[in-house]
């Protein structure tokens, strides 16, 4: 009934946007651009995890990208405690002024 996409355009996106993710991580220095940047990486990671999936009619791949979106809301949640943390203490969030994190 719909055409199917052939994987290699979902690997070729993903591969696209986990460029793009470590261009932001490499060339940021704003925190929450660089968590953001992250977020991008390990969801292109899940969307070629489920292409995979799809191509290979295996649920293990559909699994393994809960696991990661879990401990990615996990890592928000802890990152941006610390966010915050640090810009009450220092009263900036910008990374290249945080180069120590002494009390």
């Amino acid at each position: 009934m719909f055409p199917t996409l052939p994987t290699s355009y979902f690997v070729t996106l993903s591969a696209m946007l986990f460029a793009l993710g470590v261009t932001g991580v490499l060339t940021r220095r704003n925190p929450l651009i660089v968590f953001m940047s992250i977020e991008l990486m390990l969801n292109s990671a899940n969307l070629a995890f489920i292409a995979f999936a799809r191509q290979f009619l295996d649920v293990h791949g559909q699994v393994f990208v809960f696991f990661i979106m879990v401990v990615a809301a996990a890592e928000v949640a802890v990152g941006l405690a610390l966010i915050v943390t640090i810009f009450r203490t220092k009263k900036s969030i910008n990374l290249d002024e945080l180069s120590q994190l002494k009390g």
